[in-house]
């Protein structure tokens, strides 16, 4: 499914085919939330674009072009909304006993952003992953293969909600990867908890939509004129997708910035509709450097972005189990 003429999916298929990205997850399925860590001790620049009106974050100005480190050691991918960010500071102490961090005077300092996802109404509403969660998925990180469904981050994750949260479907954690030309190699990891449903952007078909009482999905038009005032006052801003793009390719960190706004492009393809006001959706990008390339390569890691973020998130929700009452795809 990755495959587009002339790219073709690495090994694992998943963001740990770019060299130096390991992956952890902390999954707490009574609770119906967990987070998602991706490790990137080695990363050589980091950018983050945030798109939607609604997002819960941590540390994302210092990646900032116009800021001194602008790069990271990990990413910390949360539910429970803005109590989830708290798992951060567990991956900052796993960090810190491997000696892992921005250079100071006086000490290492880890860098770790954060992004949540708003999932306090799938499972329990007391339950968020904290520090020991963040830890534990810091220190479970492999360079394998990815978990992917209702998962660490995406275990409370729920997609198409217009109609209200009676008729939603199971989101989840996603992830892809493709080999392109001259080397280089894109991989994505996406969390979807959309408001929004979910489309092959190939085919057009509607993947994941609204149910009615039936269990039937319902396309756009009809969703938009069947919203009623009361659902207009349940919307919420408790929906968001995350995602983080890889690449092998090094790139100063101006270029990587515009592959993060590339990756927008993906969700954009595949979730409608996106960037609401209802959702905190933010995109990271991660340089890994290994592979010198052009400068005008990074349109082509652009490009691989995008896709490799539409497959992540299709992923996402095809590979996602029913939990807490709502219902999966498969």
């Amino acid at each position: 499914m990755s495959g587009e003429p002339g790219w073709q999916a690495g090994p694992r298929d998943a963001i740990t085919d770019v060299k130096g990205i390991r992956v952890g997850h902390w999954t707490d399925r009574r609770g119906a939330t967990g987070c998602t860590v991706i490790r990137c001790e080695t990363a050589t620049a980091a950018a983050v674009d945030a798109r939607g009106g609604a997002p819960g974050t941590r540390e994302t100005d210092v990646l900032a072009g116009a800021n001194l480190v602008r790069t990271c050691h990990g990413i910390v991918f949360a539910g429970g909304s803005a109590f989830g960010l708290a798992a951060a500071t567990g991956v900052m102490r796993w960090f810190r006993e491997q000696g892992v961090g921005f250079g100071t005077k006086m000490a290492k300092v880890p860098i770790v952003p954060a992004a949540v996802i708003y999932d306090l109404g799938a499972g329990s509403e007391t339950a968020f992953p904290g520090e020991d969660a963040g830890y534990a998925a810091a220190s479970r990180a492999s360079g394998g293969r990815v978990a992917e469904g209702s998962v660490g981050a995406g275990t409370g994750a729920t997609v198409a909600k217009l109609l209200g949260t009676e008729g939603r479907i199971k989101g989840g954690v996603g992830t892809s990867s493709l080999i392109g030309p001259h080397g280089i190699v894109v991989g994505a990891l996406a969390v979807t908890n959309a408001v929004g449903s979910i489309h092959d952007p190939e085919t057009g078909a509607l993947i994941a939509g609204p149910r009615d009482a039936g269990g039937r999905m319902a396309a756009l038009p009809e969703v938009l004129e069947r919203r009623t005032a009361q659902m207009d006052a349940l919307l919420e801003p408790t929906n968001t997708t995350l995602v983080a793009v890889a690449t092998n390719a090094r790139l100063e960190h101006h270029l990587l910035q515009r592959v993060a706004y590339q990756a927008h492009d993906g969700m954009a393809r595949v979730i409608v509709p996106v960037h609401t006001f209802a959702d905190g959706d933010i995109a990271f990008a991660l340089s890994m450097g290994s592979l010198d390339v052009r400068e005008t390569d990074a349109l082509t890691a652009g490009a691989m972005a995008a896709r490799a973020v539409e497959v992540a998130i299709l992923r996402s929700v095809r590979r996602a189990k029913g939990l807490a009452g709502i219902p999966a795809l498969g």
